[in-house]
């Protein structure tokens, strides 16, 4: 079995957690993580969001957003996302599975991860409006033994909070985002016999 095939297995395998919606205050948001190959390495793509978007100006996030009335099911929540932010066709995403609900501790969403197996290279088509760039981030890099924060304090836009965080290059990536990535790794991380990237 190869590891695409046993991370459909392992999240195939459990019920993701589910957040109550009791609080008619939060709202409801879908991401897509996209796993990738690249060189060999086993990869995550992310997007730096842009200053103009209304939620979590400036900070690393997944493809995804808020829950439309014309979407079939949470999942085609996070496959349109992917597509009107990054240019990432439905039918080039094979979808692994779903993780944990996540909320947000300011801008009250719950978040509905799915995990997803996106081709690459691909021609993506970037939403400048909301996002800046892409980030393609190695899978081993959310190690646990990588938090570079844990369950410490800090800063960010001088405002502090408390959670795990994860350093790539120059870039943070910290708040619901490093959450959702802790738990893909608790799911699948320690089964998995991932390459490193070659070259």
């Amino acid at each position: 079995m190869n590891n695409i095939e046993l991370i459909k297995d392992l999240l195939s395998a459990r019920t993701p957690r589910s957040i109550q919606d009791d609080d008619p205050t939060f709202v409801h948001a879908a991401v897509l993580i996209p796993l990738f190959i690249e060189n060999g390495g086993y990869k995550i793509l992310f997007t730096k969001r842009t200053d103009r978007v209304e939620h979590h100006k400036g900070q690393i996030s997944f493809p995804g957003g808020v829950v439309d009335e014309e979407d079939d099911s949470l999942e085609d929540t996070a496959l349109r996302e992917a597509y009107e932010e990054v240019g990432l066709l439905k039918e080039d995403v094979k979808i692994l599975g779903q993780i944990d609900d996540t909320p947000t501790v300011v801008s009250q969403f719950i978040i509905h991860p799915f995990v997803g197996l996106i081709p690459y290279p691909y021609d993506f088509i970037i939403n400048t409006e909301e996002v800046k760039w892409l980030i393609k981030v190695p899978f081993e890099v959310f190690s646990p033994d990588n938090s570079v924060h844990g369950g410490d304090a800090f800063e960010f836009q001088r405002i502090t909070y408390r959670g795990p965080a994860y350093q790539y290059c120059d870039d943070t990536i910290w708040g619901a985002t490093a959450r959702i990535m802790e738990n893909f790794i608790e799911v699948v991380g320690e089964k998995l016999n991932l390459p490193l990237e070659k070259g």
